[in-house]
C-alpha cells in the first residue's frame, strides 16, 4: 500500500480557510472546509474548485463551526459531495445557525453590490445562497468526544475537547501505523466558559495551529481593561461598539459585563446585542449546558445579560442613542453584518470607542482599524475613523505562543513531525523555532498545496 500523504488545502501563511487532505489507501478524508477571509489574493479561493473532485472524497470531518473551518461546506456539497460531515454535536448546532446566516449575508451583499455597483461583476454572484447552506446541513452527523468512530475512508475517527468555543474538538485520525492528530483552533488553560484542551499524551504526526505563535497575550485581567475602556467611553458621552463573533466570544463579554455590573464597576449601561446570529448562539450555549463550565443559574444570568435586538428597525434605532450605551454586534473582524452600520455612524466621531476583542486576520477592516487606519471602507464608501479604537488581546479564545508551548510539554514523546497551520507566516516560523529549540522536536510549517508523505 502507498504510504499515506497528507496535503494542505488552506490556512497556510494565513488564519483561514482551514482545509486539509488525507490520502490512504486510495481514500481521501477532508479536514475542515473553511473560508479564506482576509486579503482579496486569499479571497478569491473561495470560487476556486477544490483540488480534489469532492464527489471523490470519503469523508468530511470538521474541528468546529467557526466560518474559517466550515464556512466552505455548502459550496463543497454544491460541487459534488454527497457523503456525511462528521463533527462533535455541539459544532453541528453551531453550524446550523452560523451557515445560513453566511449564506444569507453573501446573498445580501451581492444584492447590495449590484444595487450600488461597486463590484467588476455583472451581476454579482452569492458563493452561495442560504438554501444552499440548508442543504448542506443535511450531511452533517453528531459524533460524541472520545468514541471511536468507523469512517468510510476506513480510518477511524476520535474527537478530544480542545477548549476555545462550544464544540470545537481535536481530531485524532488512526488506522494501523498511523495516528494523526489536528488541534483545531487550541483553547486556552483554565478558560471560565470552555474549560482547559484536553491532555494528549502522543501521536505519530502533529497538525497544530500557530496564529498566536509570535505573540503572549497581555497578563492585564480582561474585566479590569474592559471596565476602563466602558467608564472612559461613557464619562465623554460616547458609545461603546464592540465587534464580536457571534460565536464564543460573545458568550465571553456577556460573562465579564455582567460581573462589571454586578461588582459596580461600569455605570448602569444598556447593553444591547445586535446580532440574529449571536442571539441564536447564546441559545445553544443556554441549551448545550454540559459542553461549558457554567452552571445552569449561572448561564442563565449570563445570557440575560444584554437586551436583544430583534429586527432591522430595532437595529437602526441604534445609530440614534444620545445615552451612553454598549454595543455588542458582528462581526468580530467587522467583515460583515450589523456592525458595519455602527461603525459607519459612530466612527467620525470621537467620543466613541471601538474595541476589537481578539485576532483580526490581515486584510479585514478590524486589521485595518487596530493598525491604526483612520479610514476605512463601508458599502462602497470612505468612512473617517476619529472614534478610539482598542483591541482586548486577552479576550482571545486563542493558545498563544507560552500556552500552545505548555499544552505541548504534556506529550509523553515528540511526533515524528508537527506541522504548523493556521497562523501567517511571521507568528508560524517563530513558534516552529520555540518548538524545536525548547522541546527539540520535529517541525515544518507547510506552504500552499504542499503534500507531504507521512514516513509510516
Amino acid at each position: 500500500m502507498p504510504r499515506p500523504t497528507l496535503q494542505f488545502l488552506g490556512a497556510t501563511e494565513t488564519v483561514t480557510g482551514s482545509r486539509s487532505l488525507l490520502r490512504r489507501g486510495g481514500k481521501q478524508t477532508l479536514i475542515d472546509c473553511g473560508l479564506f477571509q482576509g486579503f482579496k489574493h486569499y479571497r478569491v479561493r473561495n470560487r476556486a474548485p477544490l483540488q480534489v473532485p469532492p464527489g471523490e472524497l470519503d469523508a468530511v470531518v470538521l474541528t468546529h463551526a467557526h466560518l474559517d473551518h466550515s464556512g466552505w461546506l455548502p459550496r463543497l456539497i454544491m460541487e459534488g459531495y454527497s457523503g456525511r460531515v462528521h463533527a462533535s454535536a455541539g459544532t453541528v448546532d453551531l453550524c446550523g445557525i452560523l451557515l445560513p446566516d453566511s449564506g444569507h449575508i453573501q446573498e445580501e451583499e451581492a444584492s447590495r453590490a449590484n444595487e450600488f455597483g461597486y463590484t467588476k461583476h455583472r451581476p454579482a454572484r452569492p458563493l452561495y445562497t442560504e438554501a444552499d447552506a440548508r442543504r448542506a446541513l443535511t450531511h452533517l452527523e453528531p459524533v460524541g468526544f472520545e468514541a471511536p468512530v468507523q469512517l468510510p475512508s476506513g480510518l477511524e475517527l476520535r474527537l478530544h475537547r480542545a477548549g476555545h468555543i462550544l464544540g470545537a474538538s481535536m481530531v485524532r485520525l488512526s488506522a494501523p501505523g498511523l495516528d494523526i492528530l489536528f488541534s483545531g483552533d487550541l483553547g486556552r488553560p483554565d478558560d471560565p466558559l470552555m474549560g482547559s484542551p484536553a491532555r494528549v499524551r502522543r501521536a505519530d504526526f502533529l497538525v497544530l495551529e500557530s496564529t498566536y505563535g509570535n505573540r503572549q497575550h497581555p497578563r492585564r485581567d480582561p474585566e479590569g481593561a474592559l471596565g476602563d475602556i466602558i467608564r472612559r467611553t461613557a464619562a465623554r458621552g460616547g458609545h461603546v461598539i464592540i465587534p464580536a463573533f457571534a460565536v464564543g466570544r460573545t458568550q465571553r463579554l456577556l460573562y465579564h459585563l455582567r460581573r462589571l455590573r454586578e461588582n459596580g464597576a461600569i455605570p448602569p449601561l444598556p447593553i444591547y446585542l445586535d446580532s440574529p446570529l449571536a442571539r441564536d448562539a447564546t441559545s445553544i450555549f443556554r441549551e448545550r449546558i454540559d459542553d461549558h463550565l457554567l452552571s445552569t443559574f449561572e448561564c442563565h444570568a449570563v445570557c440575560s445579560a444584554a437586551k436583544i435586538v430583534r429586527s432591522p428597525d430595532e437595529s437602526r434605532a441604534l445609530d440614534a442613542l444620545e445615552s451612553p450605551a454598549i454595543i455588542i454586534a458582528g462581526s468580530g473582524m467587522a467583515t460583515g453584518g450589523r456592525v458595519l452600520h455602527h461603525i459607519a455612524r459612530y466612527g467620525p466621531e470621537p467620543q466613541h470607542t471601538i474595541v476589537f476583542t481578539g485576532f483580526q486576520a490581515g486584510g479585514t477592516r478590524g486589521a485595518q482599524l487596530v493598525g491604526g487606519g483612520r479610514t476605512v471602507k463601508i458599502f462602497g464608501q470612505v468612512v473617517p475613523i476619529r472614534a478610539e479604537v482598542e483591541v482586548l488581546d486577552m479576550l482571545s479564545a486563542h493558545a498563544d505562543a507560552d500556552e500552545i508551548i505548555g499544552w505541548l510539554r504534556g506529550f509523553e514523546a515528540p511526533p515524528r513531525c508537527t506541522f504548523l497551520q493556521h497562523g501567517e507566516p511571521e507568528a508560524s516560523d517563530t513558534l516552529r523555532r520555540r518548538i524545536e529549540q525548547e522541546l527539540g522536536w520535529r517541525v515544518h510549517v507547510p506552504y500552499f498545496l504542499e503534500q507531504v508523505t507521512l514516513d509510516v
